[in-house]
């Protein structure tokens, strides 16, 4: 009985070991020959009197890594703030001063530095491979959103046409700025654009987001598709005043990028400035970025 056994027992097992055994190796030109977990590479040479055995043990061989990789849904949150290079005693009829106030100049236009804040949501950032991992080519496609937050002092507001104050009824279709009567406690330019980033990046071999250094550098191309001034006072309350106020359609800016580890910073300038005409402000951003 036990020989039985023992004969059924080994025929189970060779007919087991041979249902594992890949059918198709050619032992004459020198193949991968599979049983079970054990993978044999077999690699002739007539040029050489013996061949060659690699024996894996269960594990594939590893896949050449793909050239594009894709980054979903990042998120930047910094500071907008910009560089006021305007000639006051040139802008023209867009800006309207309150009689009896000094002229208009940069001090009117400052910002409140901690509550101007800029924010972007990447949809996605691609990076291709150029050379190996170490020198890439990034880019994507998101919303860029900056709200320009004035100090309490400043007395502007923002009108896209109508009567102009202080000039006697004059009624005018074109964008204007006006030194207003009142103070707010809350007053704002918010610019808003869809953006396409465009970077050379360069990356160490180490880094794969958790470790290494990477370093990105190139530009943007933005297109305005929302300008907003809000403001909050006690006498008017709450306003929203959406409209063209003479911003530049188009941004372009340079942009820059740095990752030590999990730590990301980002920066981006614009040679130009926001508005057409009248106004030479060139604004800036800068902050953390938040991705995996």
């Amino acid at each position: 009985m036990k020989k039985l056994m023992i004969i059924l027992a080994g025929a189970f097992y060779s007919s087991a070991v041979s249902a594992q055994t890949d059918s198709t190796f050619n032992p004459n030109t020198g193949d991968t020959l599979r049983i079970g977990n054990i993978i044999i590479v077999k690699k002739g040479n007539k040029s050489m009197k013996q061949d060659s055995i690699h024996i894996n043990m269960g594990r594939s061989v590893p896949k050449k890594k793909s050239k594009v990789s894709t980054n979903w849904g990042i998120l930047d949150f910094g500071f907008s703030n910009y560089n006021d290079q305007t000639n006051y005693a040139a802008t023209g009829d867009y800006l309207v001063n309150r009689p009896g106030t000094p002229a208009f100049s940069n001090n009117d236009f400052s910002v409140n530095n901690g509550k101007s804040v800029n924010v972007n949501i990447w949809f996605f950032m691609q990076r291709l491979s150029l050379i190996k991992q170490n020198v890439n080519l990034k880019y994507g496609l998101g919303l860029e959103l900056n709200n320009y937050r004035y100090k309490s002092s400043t007395l502007i507001s923002y009108r896209e046409g109508g009567a102009v104050p202080y000039s006697n009824g004059v009624v005018t279709n074109a964008p204007f700025i006006f030194r207003d009567s009142i103070s707010f406690s809350k007053n704002k330019l918010a610019a808003d654009y869809l953006t396409v980033p465009f970077m050379l990046n360069f990356a160490t071999n180490n880094y794969n987001g958790r470790k290494g250094l990477c370093i990105s550098f190139g530009v943007s191309a933005g297109y305005l598709y929302s300008q907003r001034n809000k403001q909050v006072s006690d006498s008017r309350g709450k306003q929203h005043n959406k409209g063209d106020y003479n911003l530049e359609r188009f941004k372009l800016s340079y942009i820059g990028e740095l990752g030590l580890g999990p730590v990301k910073l980002y920066a981006s300038y614009a040679p130009k400035s926001m508005y057409e005409s009248s106004m030479d402000i060139r604004p800036y951003n800068f902050g953390i970025r938040f991705s995996n």
